[in-house]
Order: structure tokens, then C-alpha cells, then sequence
């Protein structure tokens, strides 16, 4: 059973966890272990792992590149620890951008930074960005989901050099 079965949603890139919510707090209700405490240990044992999938969904979907990581392995284009080669004239920005992080001395240089990372990321986004909105299971092809994962890892690098600035802070 998918993370999307369980909750019984579409497959989709972006979800909207508002709305998804009152259906977590629902399933958990039903399956959680409590509920079984006076059943056979199969149905036990059942509601202990239907309630361990459900929290590691929740968190999945909780979180935008954690949904997009999944469904990327779930359609069997991306693997846990996959070495995946960037474009090197991405990783020469990403080289450059590291290169003025170790220069950033004052706020104003971190301040820079920050807004050259924040548009570098919405320059990578942009051409995913349809896909990754309006996502539909069938119609979406694979191309677009190879470039969803090469954005995925692109964001990454950001990601990483983000928390690099944020411990300067």
C-alpha cells in the first residue's frame, strides 16, 4: 500500500496538508495500537505497522522534497543513496556560491548570499514548476519527472548551503 492508497489521494508532487489533516487524524483514530490492545496479536500487530506507515507518510507529506523523493522512488526513478550527476555549469555556480560563503564576513555579504541562493533556486524551479504543481498520474511522462528528480537535486546543494549560512548567522 502507497502513502497516497492510505490516504486515499491522487499521486501528486505538492499536496496541500491542510486539507489532509482531518483524513491523518481520522486513520489514526482507526488504527491506532490502543484501540487493539484487547485483539488477536495479528490484528495487533497489524494496527502497530498500519500506524507506523501512516506517521511515516504524514512526515513524508509534510514535507515538499520528502514528497517528491518518494514518489520519484515509487516510480522507480530515483534510489535511496543514488550518486546523481549535476550539469557542471550548475555545480560551478554552487562552486562559486560556496567560494563567496567563505568570504561572507558581515551581514550585508550574508544578506547577498541568501538572495543570490534564493534565485538561483527559483531559476531551477521554474522549469519544473508546472510539473510539479499539476502533477497527474498517467498523463505526466517520464521526462518531466527525470527533470522534477534533477531539480530535486539541485535543491539539495542549496539546501545544504543554506544551513551553512544560517550556522554563520
Amino acid at each position: 500500500m502507497t502513502y497516497f492508497e492510505l490516504f486515499e489521494i491522487p499521486v501528486q508532487l505538492k499536496i496541500n496538508t491542510s486539507t489532509l489533516s482531518k483524513k491523518f487524524f481520522e486513520l489514526s483514530r482507526k488504527y491506532h495500537p490502543d484501540f487493539f490492545a484487547n485483539d488477536t496479536d495479528e490484528n495487533q500487530a497489524e494496527a502497530l505497522e498500519k500506524s507506523a506507515i501512516l506517521n511515516k507518510a504524514w512526515k513524508t507529506f509534510q514535507n515538499s522534497d520528502a514528497t517528491i523523493k518518494y514518489v520519484l522512488i515509487e516510480k522507480a526513478l530515483l534510489e535511496e543513496e543514488e550518486k546523481y550527476e549535476l550539469p557542471p555549469a550548475f555545480l560551478m555556480e554552487v562552486m562559486d556560491i560556496n567560494e563567496q560563503l567563505m568570504d561572507a564576513d558581515d551581514a550585508e555579504a550574508t544578506k547577498n548570499l541568501q538572495q543570490t541562493i534564493n534565485d538561483l533556486q527559483a531559476e531551477i524551479y521554474e522549469p519544473v514548476a508546472k510539473t510539479v504543481e499539476e502533477y497527474k498520474e498517467g498523463v505526466t511522462t517520464e521526462v518531466e519527472l527525470l527533470q522534477v528528480k534533477e531539480y530535486y537535486y539541485k535543491k539539495k546543494y542549496l539546501d545544504r548551503i543554506r544551513q551553512q549560512l544560517a550556522g554563520m548567522a
